[in-house]
């Protein structure tokens, strides 16, 4: 009989197969990361570019596309641990060299400081057109941004510490990245690190601080509940809710609708959310009641509502398609003090919204 040797197969050549399988796969879901930070200094670009160095020792090819000027010691450290694709001049200025990458072609880029513009005559206005242009060649990028860079945040940023950025990207960048970190630092920490003023001016600056912190995590929210959204609908699943709060005010004849209106826009602003006001015009409305609601409407624009007038000779189906395909999350609806007695037989429109509302809170109010 013939000898037959079956030989073990080697540990260590198992694994390293495996976290082989284990980075092409992690690679192969990924497209655009960004640490987002509230403020400067927090610490996003360190955290950035210790990642391209975690992920180098683990073995993926990083290479860094652009950094930012006056960089502290502890980033110079971590960029001499990796391969540095140099800027192009242009203009007397420099850009990320797209070229030079594309030709490269590593498996991670870092770019940092999405924000910048590029000088005249680049290959793209701006860096985040360069970093998107890269992600469509199939090389994940990892970057940096402020709070401030982002163009729908400008005002609110504004407003808050009264200085705008120039050079901003736009909201839909961030709904490209497949994955967001914010950075975050305590105010009082983030302050400590910049010299500490003295108390009157810390207070005001911890107040700012704080304001933009929280900013940063409702954006965060946002692009989540959007990605969230278009995951759905790429898979083909009907979204009833999203991660953030939607309030419904349904506007009634003979109703005292400032109550409502009043309350739905506290508990949006108290928890961050949106609210819409709608009702419904249909064949039953008298030129009254339809005079009535355009006045309660108005007093909804008035109080910083979104108004929306729907059309259905069904008032409920009509308003819980609507709540449907807005993902609302709290109704607010208020019965006619008239009832009649086949109401109590087979349930008024209220009690029908209650039933129907499935996965929604439903706030009744009592009738004027």
């Amino acid at each position: 009989m013939a000898n037959v040797t079956i030989s073990r197969p080697d540990p260590d050549r198992l694994l390293r197969q495996l976290d082989t399988q284990a980075l092409e796969q992690q690679l192969s879901q990924e497209r655009l990361k960004v640490f987002l930070g509230y403020a400067s200094g927090v610490g996003k670009s360190f955290r950035m570019f210790d990642e391209g160095r975690r992920r180098r020792e683990r073995g993926q090819d990083v290479v860094v596309g652009a950094v930012q000027p006056n960089l502290s010691p502890e980033i110079e450290s971590l960029i001499r641990m990796l391969e540095v694709i140099p800027p192009k001049k242009v203009s007397g200025g420099e850009a990320m060299d797209v070229e030079a990458i594309l030709a490269r072609r590593p498996q991670v880029c870092l770019a940092d400081g999405a924000a910048y513009d590029n000088p005249p005559g680049s290959r793209n206005p701006k860096r985040w057109q360069d970093i998107l242009e890269l992600v469509s060649r199939g090389i994940v990028v990892i970057t940096s941004l402020n709070l401030q860079h982002i163009e729908e945040r400008r005002e609110v940023v504004r407003h808050i510490t009264g200085t705008e950025a120039e050079e901003t990207v736009p909201l839909s960048f961030l709904y490209a990245a497949n994955e967001i970190v914010i950075v975050d630092v305590p105010p009082e920490l983030l302050l400590e690190r910049a010299g500490g003023p003295d108390s009157a001016e810390a207070a005001e600056q911890r107040r700012q601080l704080s304001a933009l912190r929280e900013q940063a995590l409702l954006l965060t929210a946002e692009v989540v509940d959007r990605q969230l959204e278009d995951y759905l609908h790429a898979h083909g699943i009907e979204p009833l809710w999203g991660t953030q709060e939607r309030i419904l005010v349904c506007l009634t004849p003979g109703l005292n609708a400032e109550v409502m209106i009043a309350s739905a826009r506290r508990n949006a602003q108290r928890f961050h959310g949106e609210w819409v006001v709608v009702y419904v015009r249909h064949s039953l409305l008298s030129e009254k009641d339809e005079r009535e609601l355009q006045r309660q409407a108005e007093v909804a624009r008035h109080a910083g509502a979104h108004v929306e007038v729907l059309d259905g000779d069904d008032p409920v189906e009509a308003l819980m398609d609507f709540a449907r395909s807005h993902r609302v999350t709290q109704i607010f609806v208020s019965p006619r003090r008239r009832r009649h007695w086949w109401n109590s037989v087979v349930g008024g429109p209220v009690d029908r919204l209650i039933r129907a509302a499935e996965g929604m809170d439903v706030r009744v109010f009592p009738p004027s």
